[in-house]
């Protein structure tokens, strides 16, 4: 910031009004990084939970089809999976953590009984159900995480912004503003020293 700013007392307190206005900003900016920061990590633990929870819902399933392996045949479990009818649709909504929009997917219940997974299905062996139960777990898991991980993307994408905001005032505004401040009431007393000095020269005059 320029020192180009006249040297008057209105000056001065209107530039106080400011960087007061900048030290309150700069506190809530930093309530709000910090706030932001704990929210990441509470949600770090949860992507971790149910990532691990993916991870042992796949080995599950993949050992469940593994067994469905034994008793059919490659070509018979293909046409039995693109028998089963399309995964319901998603829905995304929103909530709202300190002014982030944070996502919330939710789903058609994606677990079902035999008969919802289409007549095609019907009769197949108890190898094949419990493998497509296994699998229907797993795409629950997966809207899980991808729930938690774009919510932490989100967040980190938030605090980034935060951060530069509050290192913005930190460091360049309220300290160029403190400088003018200092300056300008270096000025004040600079001239109120200069008229008192006249004034006593004209005194003794």
């Amino acid at each position: 910031m320029a020192l180009d700013i006249k040297p008057t007392r209105s000056e001065l307190l209107k530039l106080k009004k400011q960087i007061k206005l900048a030290k309150a900003g700069h506190s809530l900016l930093k309530k709000k990084r910090d706030g932001l920061i704990l929210e990441f990590f509470e949600l770090l633990k949860k992507a971790k939970t149910v990532r691990a929870d993916l991870a042992q819902a796949y080995k599950q399933a993949e050992e469940k089809l593994n067994l469905a392996r034994v008793a059919h045949s490659e070509l018979v479990l293909q046409s039995l999976s693109m028998a089963i009818p399309q995964t319901p649709p998603l829905v995304m909504e929103t909530h709202n953590i300190m002014g982030v929009k944070i996502p919330r997917i939710k789903s058609e219940t994606i677990q079902k009984n035999i008969f919802q997974r289409g007549k095609s299905i019907i009769g197949a062996s108890p190898l094949v159900e419990k493998a497509i139960h296994e699998y229907e777990k797993v795409v629950e898991q997966v809207i899980k995480v991808a729930e938690a991980e774009t919510a932490m993307k989100r967040l980190l994408v938030e605090i980034e912004k935060t951060k530069r905001r509050v290192n913005a005032l930190e460091f360049n505004r309220i300290p160029a503003m403190e400088e003018i401040r200092k300056f300008i009431q270096f000025r004040l007393e600079e001239m109120e020293r200069e008229n008192v000095f006249r004034l006593k020269r004209i005194k003794n005059k």
